[in-house]
């Protein structure tokens, strides 16, 4: 596959995390293959997740082919620029689309990011993840590798406002060892992923410096003694966040008719 857009733009956001005081942690790298294909399940808590879990598998000299909601590659400008990356275009009302072409990388030996939350976490802890990782990786005969990527929802995610400041962050991103699945039990293999996920997810927030965990701030989870929602809670705001959706939705349908 060609990238004439990928490598110059790594090189760009290196240069941009230095000038915005950013300190980005790999670990576990050598989890991702130097050859042949893999599929990174990915943690995701903010907008820009993508941006650092790309360098969990950098320093093997692979780019990543994250799978990327529509809304944003439809966009004028940025989803130009996300297209001649080739990632996946992901449509939540006919994902069957996505689930095929990201198989199709995956044959062609292609290391591809998805996102099994499929939605933020507005708690930042592990949500329930949905079954496509499991199938893909079993469909294609891929290792299945687990990705936590800690520190990127500072700078953007729901109900806060943007931080691109340079004040200082760290970033964290680990590579938890690959898991052969099967298919054979989708559920149990997503559950064993998501335990998997969850902790990895502890060794992040034990080994994140301890200045940027502070009691009561929002990017903590509650159970560490943060501000941010508690998992029950963040479940009922995405339910009052789909009903507020969907009512829109029935509105403007009403209207156009």
């Amino acid at each position: 596959m060609l990238d004439i857009t990928y490598p110059p733009i790594i090189a760009t956001a290196k240069v941009m995390f230095r000038l915005m005081r950013q300190r980005v942690v790999v670990t576990g790298a050598e989890n991702v293959p130097r050859k042949g294909a893999a599929l990174m399940a990915i943690n995701h808590t903010g907008y820009v997740d993508f941006i650092y879990a790309g360098a969990g598998a950098e320093p093997q000299h692979r780019l990543v082919r994250f799978m990327i909601k529509k809304e944003m590659m439809d966009k004028p400008g940025v989803g130009h620029l996300l297209r001649s990356l080739h990632h996946i275009r992901v449509d939540r009302g006919a994902g069957e689309q996505s689930l095929l072409d990201a198989k199709a990388y995956l044959e062609a030996g292609e290391i591809v990011g998805i996102y099994p939350e499929a939605t933020i976490s507005r708690s930042f802890e592990i949500k329930e993840l949905k079954t496509g990782a499991v199938r893909i990786a079993a469909e294609t005969g891929v290792p299945l590798i687990p990705v936590i990527v800690w520190g990127a929802h500072r700078l953007m995610t729901k109900d806060h406002p943007k931080d691109f400041s340079r004040s200082p962050k760290t970033i964290a991103i680990k590579v938890g060892e690959p898991m052969q699945v099967t298919g054979e039990d989708p559920a149990a293999e997503t559950a064993e992923l998501r335990t998997r996920m969850a902790a990895l997810l502890d060794e992040v927030l034990a080994e994140y410096p301890e200045a940027e965990k502070a009691p009561g701030s929002w990017w903590t989870p509650a159970r560490l003694g943060g501000s941010a929602p508690t998992p029950e809670k963040a479940a009922e705001l995405d339910a009052a966040e789909l009903a507020e959706r969907a009512r829109r939705k029935a509105e403007k349908a009403a209207q156009s008719d």
